[in-house]
């Protein structure tokens, strides 16, 4: 049964749900991998937001995510120039990812100092989205809950050290998907929780000698 997001869409700058609200959280989830607005990015369009996302502010919803901007921001109409005059280099390219592929993607490389990440996403409709990739590492992120994403070395005990670290914090564990290049080599989690991250635990899991890096993802309202 639909409920009332479903009919009647998120609170957005239009016109499109698909095209705009859900573009702009793409851009929103690769800017918080690095740490915020990126300094350069490189965005391929595939299928539907290639062929039509001109017409339906693709470019700029997904150039205002990267700044950080939320889908109901009246600052989206203005995103590429607003990008330009902060420095943010950012080129737009189409890509054919095959008929598997859903027809609203976008894979978007970002750089910010010394952190870069590639994020492959879809908007799957009513502003809703689909992170299915990072970094050549399969995830299912969806933006719904707060979310944390670590790189981390794949050594025994990592798992049960971060969940005990959410215990810690009375925080319950939604879900925890666990990706990795290859045995003993790194590990990509995502760790969705019931309630907000609290600002230390990012810290503390930086902390961690088999920790690359650590970012939290605010939900996505």
């Amino acid at each position: 049964m639909a409920n009332l997001f479903d009919i009647l869409g998120p609170s957005m700058i239009g016109p499109s749900s698909s095209h705009t609200a859900g573009a702009s959280r793409l851009g929103f989830v690769a800017q918080s991998l690095v740490g915020g607005p990126p300094e350069r990015a490189a965005i391929r369009l595939h299928g539907s937001f290639a062929m039509t996302g001109e017409g339906h502010g693709t470019k700029r919803a997904l150039i205002g995510g990267l700044l950080g901007l939320r889908p109901d921001d009246p600052a989206l109409r203005d995103s590429i120039e607003r990008a330009t005059a902060a420095g943010l280099e950012f080129s737009f390219s189409t890509v054919d990812l095959g008929p598997e592929a859903h027809p609203n993607t976008a894979v978007i490389s970002v750089v910010r100092g010394d952190m870069e990440t590639t994020v492959r996403g879809c908007s799957i409709g009513g502003g809703r989205i689909l992170i299915q990739d990072i970094d050549g590492m399969a995830v299912a992120l969806t933006g719904t809950l707060p979310t944390v994403v670590v790189v981390a070395d794949d050594v025994p005990g990592t798992i049960a050290d971060i969940a005990g670290m959410f215990a810690d914090r009375e925080l319950n564990l939604a879900t925890m998907r666990v990706d990795r290049t290859g045995r003993g080599e790194r590990a990509l989690m995502t760790i969705e929780s019931d309630g907000p991250i609290p600002e230390d635990l990012a810290g503390a899991l930086s902390g961690k000698p088999w920790v690359h890096w650590v970012r939290a993802i605010a939900r996505l309202d």
